[in-house]
């Protein structure tokens, strides 16, 4: 089934978790700006430009995806959900200086071959 898709429901497949990674990356550099836990702290995060380009990161990846569910099964495009745990250290490394490690990129391996599993 996989292989007949469009290119662009594979963008789609590949680019959401993606987004979704992004927004992730976002929030925290959301999280080192955010104050006090009461209405004024809420709202000077409210109005922070990082936290309202994640949010528009998830809401476009997430109506992308509605799309790409159009022309895929649910049960077999949610396994290319599973690559935001690849996604998200990758862009900790490049844009926060996190370590990524062997055990990472084994576990990455295995996600993959997991969804290799799932839709192969």
């Amino acid at each position: 089934m996989f292989p007949t898709l469009p290119a662009g429901i594979w963008m789609g497949l590949l680019g959401t978790p993606l987004l979704i990674a992004a927004g992730q990356v976002l929030f925290k550099l959301t999280s080192a700006s955010a104050g006090d836990f009461g209405f004024r702290g809420l709202l000077h995060l409210a109005l922070n430009p990082l936290l309202i380009a994640a949010l528009a990161l998830y809401g476009i990846g997430t109506l992308v995806w509605i799309y790409v569910l159009k022309s895929v099964p649910l049960t077999l495009a949610y396994s290319f959900m599973g690559l935001t745990f690849c996604f998200v250290p990758l862009l900790a490394q490049l844009f926060l200086g996190e370590t990524l490690t062997l055990r990472y990129a084994f576990g990455a391996a295995l996600i993959v071959a997991g969804m290799l599993a799932i839709n192969g």
